[in-house]
This record gives structure tokens, sequence and C-alpha cells, in this order.
């Protein structure tokens, strides 16, 4: 008989100590639970340190002198967790938390069921459950309420990462931690960039969710809503979203969308926002992006 699986939650956290509590209340009552549970604090607190040293489950508390980012925090989070023995990497962000005890159990059973490398939950405004933290294309729609999704068990080759992603150790092997360079903003979408053309299967768990501040706001219609684009509400998160998608669409698999890029952001800012200087800057920026310019702005 086989020994159980390992598995190993990491969670990223900076200067959110009241939110992380709650997380680590629903982390730490799963019915499957946790292995282990590595927490990432980016900005080093001495009393984030002893709310995680005093977390029911066995933990690991990292406090970063340097602020690593979203991206630097998971790939050091997942590399410590693969050091312990992980066979699976549950990540967690330290704003949302599972909507339930029973959603680790949930995505495990889903990921064997169909064999998936990488499995995600729904992921849902924590306010109002039943609608999307981000919106969803499903063919040529956009879903923004859960209850649109359907009631089928996985919705295969998407999902949201990394707010409750269920990784293999196989799939972290093949496809790698997020890039230090991208800090915040888009990380996530260069990973997924890689787990696409890794082959690999994944998807999303229909049957359950991960609860999140909605980020819809940030995704402006246009075309009469047959397209959106993304348009965050202050200068650093505008930054470090185009210019990082500046260079995740100069990357192999991500060209074909350049077009469609050019095409979205262009109407929004010209036609919609009545913006020239909106999409001068968008333009600076995405290029600062494609030419793998990453100093952060000071």
């Amino acid at each position: 008989m086989s020994a159980p699986e390992k598995i190993i939650g990491v969670v990223v956290t900076h200067k959110r100590r009241e939110l992380l509590a709650e997380s680590l209340k629903v982390l730490s009552t799963q019915s499957r639970p946790l292995d282990h549970l590595v927490v990432i604090d980016n900005a080093d607190e001495a009393d984030v340190k002893q709310l995680v040293d005093n977390a029911p489950l066995p933990t690991s508390y990292i406090g970063s002198q340097h602020n690593l980012g979203g991206a630097g925090g998971f790939a050091l989070g997942i590399l410590y967790a693969l050091s312990l023995g992980a066979d699976r990497v549950w990540l967690a962000d330290d704003d949302g938390r599972p909507e339930g005890p029973e959603v680790l159990e949930t995505l495990l059973d889903c990921a064997i069921r169909n064999g998936l490398a990488e499995v995600s939950p729904v992921v849902c405004d924590i306010d109002n459950p039943d609608r999307l933290a981000f919106p969803l294309r499903r063919g040529t729609s956009w879903r923004r309420l859960r209850s649109e999704l359907g009631d089928e068990d996985l919705l295969p080759g998407i999902a949201s990462l990394f707010n409750g992603a269920l990784f293999t150790a196989d799939a972290i092997d093949a496809v790698g931690v997020p890039d230090l360079r991208l800090f915040v903003r888009g990380d996530e979408v260069e990973v997924h960039r890689r787990l696409v053309r890794s082959g690999l299967k994944f998807g999303t768990c229909l049957q359950t969710a991960y609860v999140h501040p909605n980020g819809a706001d940030e995704f402006k219609p246009i075309l009469g809503g047959r397209m959106h684009t993304q348009y965050p509400d202050n200068d650093t998160k505008r930054y470090f979203t185009y210019r990082n998608r500046g260079y995740i669409l100069s990357q192999p698999g991500m060209r074909k969308l350049l077009p469609q890029e050019w095409v979205r952001f262009g109407w929004y800012f010209l036609i919609t926002r009545r913006d020239p200087a909106g999409l001068r800057e968008w333009m600076r920026l995405r290029k600062l992006g494609r030419e793998e310019k990453f100093a952060r702005p000071s």
C-alpha cells in the first residue's frame, strides 16, 4: 500500500496580518488536512511570524527582508515546499481563502479522477460568492456569475492561478516557478502560458471555490461587451500590469494575441476614454516589458 501524498500549502503575504489570520483559519480546518504550510512574509513582521507559529498545523515561516512580490514569494515558497518533499503544492494568497473546509479534498478528488497535473477552484467574489472575482470567458461569451458556469465537474484547459491552485510536484518540475522579474501582476498568466505549452492536463473544478476580493472592475467592456480590456485603478498597478503584459505577449504561445491586444487597448484609450496620453503610456510600458527592462519604479 503506497504512502499517502504529502500536500504542502504556500501562502504569500505582505502587510495583511488580519486577512492572513482569516485565511489561516480556513486552511487549518480542511477535511483533507494540509501536511505542512509555508508562509512567505514579504514584510518580515514579527507579529505575522507569531500568528503563523501559533497556527494549529505544522508551519514554516519565512520572513524576507527584501520584498519579492507575489512572483518571487511564490517561487521561494514552492521551492521550499518541494525541498520538504511535497507531492502536491497548494497555493494561496493572503487576501482570500477557500470557501469552506472541503475545498482541498474536492480539488484533490477532481485532480485524481481526471488525471490532472494542476487543478484550480472557481475564484469568487468574497463579498458575493455567486459573482466571479474575475470574468471568465467560455466560447465567445464572458461569464461574471458562478451560476453561469454550469454544473459540470471540470472546465478543462482553463485555470486561475494562483488562488487555490493545486499543482503536482511533477507539474512544477515541468513548468517551473513564477518569474521573480514580474514581481506582481501577470506572473500567474505567464505560468499559465507555460502550463498550456507543457501539454499537461489541467483545469478548473466547478464544484468548489476560493473567495477573493473582486477584481472584475478592472476589466472594462468594449465593442458592446464582446471584448474586454484591463484598466487598473492606480498608476502602480497599471505600471506592472502593462509592462508585464508587454513581456508576456512577446513570448511563444502568446504572440498570436498581439493583433487583438492592439485593437482592444487602442479602442479603449482612443474611443472609450478619449485618452491619447493613456495610449502612449500603455505603449511605453509594454515596450519596457518586451525589451525585458524590469527595473522597479521608484
